[in-house]
């Protein structure tokens, strides 16, 4: 008897739903992988960039770093309705062209303030347009039996474009050395590593662009199929710069009237109050992007595969998420936060511990396959690339169990009508651990970790892992005065 067509309740039925996806699906997860790719590129490029291009100090250039995300995740909520005003494709070709200038800028200029005023800040405002967009987009494009298994994809995607970024890191680095010069022909113009970085990114950016003009005008992914209406502009004949002004305004005025509403509602702060210690755990994250590469340079020297061990995490967490997912739906979303925020906690700790104590494993024969297999070294292998893939696999685990649960436990309690404005908050814990990056880890990668004189890392990465150990100290001790009912969770325990 033939075997019949797999349904869309099987495992493979899942995938074949988007079998029949718009064209327009297919170029979002595209732009995605690209557009993820150059912002990784440029996050673990940027400190090393301000340091050593522009002479700036561990803690002057963190403070940078941290101003310029701020501003991205401040602008990041406030554009949310812009494709309202001026259309989703306008919108994705307004936020990429912004990047090219903004990126060019940076690659090119040797000038401080031009490659920050001109350069650094503009590429938030790019980057802050594309993230809202790309969501948008998902939705937009994909039918209502498509859109669980699209998104699924498109986190998937956001980790394998982080994964191959973290790889040219090291690829770029190694093949030009860590201060090295790359000459640019045709213009004949020398650029260091760091710029080399920077071009790259600009040239992930550009072909972005290629894909969006395959990307059909007014194109809606509808339960009844594929349409095609025009796209307007909200205000017929007011112009493009007009619209983003007007928009902006009103983005503006909507999100001070989203928070005055909420002010009145108790279940908010104690949500805010939730999101307050999950900033804690955030920083880690902020902590492996800005001080990570700094910090892996100073301790295992010029060249050193500090991208290929960030990627750990990407590798894994593509695994993880949809697995831990699974296996925990039948406990609520604050249980899960405690459990994952404990262990990514914990996983800090292991960087705090004497080097000495890791000796027999960097020998082991896994120590020796982590060193020579995946990282491509030669010679000894040092403790710190141990223990560095000991913390990095842990916190995956952590991340794995808390951080879609985040977003999950803001929508499950929102009250009716309000999904998308408690959702909106779960950018705060992005916000507080950026301001913590700028003040608390320049002046601990500065103290313990300097360019030259004596280190002790192990004492920064204990003050971390102390300042994360609030948020699932807090969550645990707190509970009964900050948890709220989850709905359609058992909430006991």
């Amino acid at each position: 008897m033939a075997e019949s067509a797999p349904t869309t309740g099987s495992f493979l039925g899942k995938f074949l739903v988007l079998r029949n996806a718009s064209r327009e699906l297919w170029l979002t997860f595209v732009v995605k992988f690209l557009g993820v790719a150059a912002y990784k590129v440029t996050t673990l490029t940027l400190v090393l960039w301000l340091s050593y291009d522009f002479g700036y100090g561990d803690q002057e250039a963190l403070w940078l770093v941290a101003a310029w995300s701020l501003s991205m995740t401040v602008v990041t909520l406030l554009v949310g309705s812009l494709t309202d005003a001026i259309g989703l494709r306008r919108t994705f070709f307004l936020g990429v062209w912004i990047c090219v200038i903004a990126r060019a800028v940076m690659a090119f200029s040797t000038v401080r303030w031009l490659a920050l005023a001109a350069g650094l800040f503009p590429l938030a405002v790019g980057e802050a347009l594309g993230t809202p967009v790309l969501v948008a987009a998902v939705r937009h494009y994909s039918t209502t039996r498509q859109r669980s298994i699209a998104f699924s994809l498109f986190y998937t995607i956001m980790n394998l474009g982080f994964m191959v970024a973290a790889f040219v890191f090291d690829w770029v680095r190694e093949g030009i050395g860590e201060r090295g010069q790359l000459t640019l022909p045709l213009i004949r113009t020398d650029v260091s590593s760091y710029r080399t970085l920077l071009l790259v990114a600009l040239g992930i950016e550009v072909a972005i662009l290629p894909v969006l003009c395959l990307v059909r005008k007014g194109a809606a992914m509808t339960d009844e199929g594929l349409r095609i209406t025009p796209e307007t502009a909200r205000g017929p004949g007011v112009g493009l710069l007009h619209s983003i002004w007007r928009t902006v305004h009103e983005s503006v005025a909507a999100t001070i009237r989203l928070f005055g509403g909420l002010l009145r509602q108790s279940g908010f702060y104690r949500l805010l109050a939730f999101l307050l210690l999950i900033a804690f755990l955030k920083l880690i994250f902020m902590q492996m992007d800005y001080v990570f590469p700094k910090f892996g340079i100073r301790e295992l020297g010029e060249g050193a595969p500090v991208g290929r061990l960030v990627a750990i995490n990407n590798i894994l967490i593509v695994f993880l998420v949809p697995l831990v997912g699974a296996l925990t739906q039948r406990f609520t979303a604050y249980q899960m936060v405690i459990v994952g925020g404990a262990i990514s906690a914990v996983s800090v700790f292991v960087m705090a511990l004497p080097t000495a104590w890791f000796q027999a494993a960097a020998d082991s024969p896994p120590g020796q396959w982590i060193g020579h297999g995946y990282l491509g070294l030669t010679g000894a292998v040092h403790p710190w690339y141990v223990m560095i893939t000991l913390f990095v696999v842990l916190l995956s685990v952590g991340e794995a169990f808390y951080s879609p649960r985040v977003y999950e436990y803001a929508a499950s309690i929102a009250p009716k009508g309000q999904e998308a404005s408690y959702s909106a908050l779960s950018y705060v814990p992005f916000l507080l651990a950026k301001l913590l990056v700028g003040t608390v880890s320049g002046s601990l990668l500065a103290k313990y970790c300097p360019e030259e004189g004596v280190r002790r890392s192990g004492m920064m990465w204990l003050i971390v892992g102390l300042i994360a150990a609030v948020a699932p100290l807090g969550l645990f001790t707190l509970r009964r005065f900050i948890r709220v009912p989850e709905a359609g969770r058992d909430n006991d325990g």
